[in-house]
């Protein structure tokens, strides 16, 4: 049996929203905010949300990093076989926010998009296994929170040295992790990624 909404029943938006950001697979997530004289809440994981839009959620590890102006983290992901779907969302500061695309066939294949988030602005961005992320801190001191859907492996740990891909970052020479800035040129590196709907959010 069907239910007719009734004559001037107001239809409730869904809690969150996607927004194509720039590489197949990667989306922006765009929450409803609420704003009051407390400050603001934002719900940026709501579960039917992602399910309705075929995206891997089932999140397995949370965890944030604070940064100060200058510091540059990445361009990092996790090698199959635990590769993970990546949530990230600033809640602290402002940051240039960097994706890479390292699926082999896919059409932005070595190709970047960058972002910029702000803590003023409820936006987050959901990257799909394959795609590096990055960001470089532009005020005093951010936070960067992330939901991964596998656990933190280190001998999985890979990803691709900041300067090897054609991004200009706003500065040339960052704040760097040691083991950051040992990681492989893009040209150097061997992707075990191939690009498919199922690691694209497409159902």
């Amino acid at each position: 049996m069907s239910v007719t909404p009734e004559a001037g029943a107001t239809t409730i938006a869904p809690p969150i929203g996607f927004a194509p950001a720039g590489l197949p697979g990667c989306l922006e997530v765009l929450p409803r905010a609420a704003d009051d004289e407390r400050g603001r809440f934002v719900k940026f994981f709501h579960a039917p949300s992602y399910a309705a839009r075929g995206l891997d959620h089932a999140f397995a590890e949370a965890f944030y990093t604070i940064s100060r102006r200058g510091a540059l983290r990445g361009m990092h992901l996790q090698l199959p076989p635990r590769a993970h779907a990546k949530l990230v969302w600033c809640i602290a500061g402002t940051m240039v926010d960097v994706l890479l695309d390292l699926r082999r066939g896919s059409p932005t294949y070595g190709e970047h998009v960058k972002l910029e988030l702000d803590e003023s602005v409820p936006r987050g961005l959901y990257i799909p296994p394959g795609v590096a992320h990055g960001f470089y801190t532009t005020s005093d001191r951010s936070i960067l929170a992330y939901m991964v859907t596998t656990v933190h492996s280190p001998p999985h740990d890979s990803g691709v040295r900041w300067d090897t891909f054609g991004m200009e970052w706003p500065d040339s020479s960052p704040i760097v992790s040691a083991r950051d800035a040992l990681l492989p040129a893009l040209a150097e590196f061997v992707t075990p990624f191939e690009f498919a709907d199922r690691l694209d959010g497409k159902r």
